[in-house]
């Protein structure tokens, strides 16, 4: 699934293409774009593109409609100049923009839905989102404390996948950020001082940011920032050796989505054995979960 800081680099490469252009075509195969007449949009200019954690916006002037989409584990943005040749199956193609100068395409995405502003405030997932350490909130660490103080039952490596916590955070942030700092990820936040709680929240926040300051094309975590060869200290890395102790590396899956989780149960715990119903993993030592770009053009 695309984690914040991919979404953030997508809406990066989405405005420089598209804010301030008017719209020649909008297309879809979307019964959510569908319903507010997407042909309203041409001759109607772009007049942002916002990431919001996980949630990507593309809004429109004078209509201040906005399309939001979500890509989950399957979608993709997309560019081309016009004429050319996509890279993937036009059935696919959920939405596409045209303008004089681009085509910007969006595949596979689970969420597509053009809204209005006042739908966007009151969308029931948009308006719960936490901070986002990538917008201009990306600091309140007073915020996202509170919310992860809501939920002390909760175990930590669920709670920092939780978007209501800190939005953007997915399943590579969360496993390196537990591994950072010893945690096991079976540990429940009310078992956490108010110290380690922070310092899980703040490293989450420092991590994103990193990736996106450096404009890597690859997510990094690890020593490759330093010109070792692992962009990651734990995740996609089951029965490698932990980097600090050389015990093989866990792999389970956790929570109602079971996610794959990784850690060193030497470093940070016993991790499932803390919790009566976990999934047992047969993950590739190579496992890698994330996506790679394919072809400089896609967003």
């Amino acid at each position: 699934m695309a984690e914040g800081d991919t979404i953030y680099r997508t809406a990066v490469t989405l405005a420089d293409a598209l804010e301030g252009r008017e719209v020649t075509e909008v297309g879809d195969r979307s019964p959510a774009v569908r319903r507010l007449d997407p042909r309203r949009l041409v001759g109607q200019h772009v007049d942002t593109v916002e990431p919001r954690g996980k949630h990507l916006l593309v809004w429109f002037e004078p209509s201040r409609l906005a399309l939001h989409t979500h890509m989950r584990m399957s979608g993709s943005w997309h560019l081309y100049p016009p004429g050319e040749r996509w890279r993937k199956p036009s059935h696919l193609a959920k939405v596409w923009i045209r303008t004089a100068e681009w085509v910007a395409v969006c595949f596979s995405a689970p969420v597509c839905e053009l809204l209005s502003n006042e739908q966007v405030a009151r969308h029931p997932t948009l308006a719960a989102l936490g901070p986002d350490p990538l917008g201009a909130d990306g600091d309140n660490l007073d915020e996202a404390r509170r919310r992860l103080d809501r939920r002390p039952d909760v175990p930590i490596g669920e709670a920092l996948l939780d978007q209501r916590v800190l939005a953007g955070v997915g399943n590579v942030y969360r496993c390196e950020v537990c591994f950072i700092l010893g945690i096991d990820p079976w540990t429940p936040v009310g078992e956490l001082d108010g110290e380690v709680r922070d310092a899980l929240l703040r490293t989450a926040m420092r991590l994103l940011q990193a990736n996106v300051a450096d404009r890597s094309p690859q997510r990094v975590t690890a020593a490759a920032r330093s010109g070792g060869a692992d962009r990651h200290y734990v995740y996609g890395r089951a029965r490698r050796p932990c980097p600090r102790c050389a015990t093989p590396i866990a792999v389970a899956r956790q929570g109602t989505n079971a996610r794959l989780t990784y850690w060193c149960p030497h470093c940070q715990g016993p991790g499932p054995s803390r919790s009566p119903s976990v999934a047992a993993a047969t993950i590739r030592p190579d496992h890698e979960a994330d996506n790679r770009a394919s072809n400089a053009r896609e967003a």
